[in-house]
């Protein structure tokens, strides 16, 4: 192949072939992929199943603790779990600036072929297309994820009541202050991205479903815009404790100095849970128990004393209100 990819290789012909031969199918190949059809027969025999899509835009493409690559099946792969499925299936498309480097799609490919296999998910079917240059900003790319769900847990707000605690699997902030850093060379990018599938879960939710009332990865917005999602659809509030919030000292370093807040910022491996109050203990101790999710905490409890709120309780006793994040801190992060 050539060291950049040019428009011909979108056109349907040879050198999309080249590209597909070379570069897609030695990462990602499988029985249902190989045929090389416009679709995949999936074998799936559970009736309820989970759908989701996504589109990652993210640059610079290459971040500390991951790359757009990584990231487009963490993300989706992660919805599917949050929806209380098992992923299995993924689609890929492609969108290429003309002049993008063979390299680093070869890269970003291998990332997904090693993502895909640690998520134990397969690419099924997908698209490239290649844009001409000055349209396209280097490389877009799109998934769709297919699960089934897991059978007794039956998410949703609705099933909320006061008293539920929230946990979050570990600290909060990182991927959305690690891409600022690496896109303004802030700090020598130290901070790395938690962008990671969030597999071990699965078990989790399989122990604890008739417990946990809904699960959320605080992806773009942060926590305190997911949390504000949950209550702006109940009769309930959630209260946080502040001092039980988990960040990671060189993240709250950074916000500090850049007047942000952790709660605001994005983040790729991280959930978080709503599970009620007698099942809480055990679910934090078994989530403490896996290395990835060691960090875990509860950080507050859906309280009725107030209606449809996100309220921190500061360590000196004081309350205030989070909102939902209002202006767009820091843009394609995801």
């Amino acid at each position: 192949m050539e060291d950049i990819i040019s428009l011909s290789y979108g056109n349907g012909g040879r050198k999309t072939s080249e590209l597909i031969d070379s570069i897609l199918m030695p990462e990602l190949k499988n029985d249902l992929l190989s045929p090389l059809g416009d679709g995949a027969i999936l074998g799936l025999k559970n009736s309820n199943i989970a759908f989701s899509t996504d589109s990652f835009v993210i640059y610079p493409y290459f971040f500390p603790g991951g790359d757009i690559g990584k990231l487009s099946v963490c993300g989706t792969v992660n919805d599917i779990i949050m929806c209380g499925s098992v992923p299995k299936y993924l689609s890929l498309s492609f969108i290429i600036e003309e002049g993008f480097s063979t390299e680093h799609l070869r890269n970003i490919v291998k990332s997904i072929g090693a993502t895909s296999a640690k998520a134990g998910v397969s690419i099924v079917t997908g698209d490239t297309k290649v844009v001409d240059k000055g349209h396209g900003h280097g490389i877009y790319i799109n998934t769709a994820g297919i699960g089934e769900k897991i059978e007794g847990l039956n998410l949703g707000v609705s099933q909320i009541k006061p008293g539920d605690k929230v946990i979050i699997t570990g600290p909060c902030g990182n991927h959305g202050i690690s891409i600022l850093c690496a896109r303004e060379g802030l700090f020598s990018s130290q901070i790395k991205s938690d962008c990671m599938p969030l597999i071990p879960l699965l078990d989790i939710s399989k122990k604890y479903r008739q417990h946990i009332k809904i699960m959320r990865d605080p992806t773009r917005g942060g926590v305190a815009t997911t949390l504000n999602e949950f209550s702006e659809q109940m009769q309930y509030s959630i209260q946080l404790l502040e001092d039980k919030i988990p960040v990671d000292e060189d993240v709250r370093a950074a916000c500090d100095l850049l007047g942000l807040d952790p709660l605001y910022s994005a983040n790729e491996g991280k959930a978080l849970i709503v599970v009620s109050e007698e099942a809480s203990e055990g679910l934090l101790k078994d989530l403490k128990a896996i290395d990835i999710f060691k960090d875990a905490a509860i950080i507050g409890e859906v309280v009725d004393y107030v209606k449809s709120k996100v309220l921190m309780k500061t360590p000196i006793g004081g309350t205030r209100i989070l909102d939902k994040l209002s202006y767009d801190a820091l843009p394609r992060i995801c």
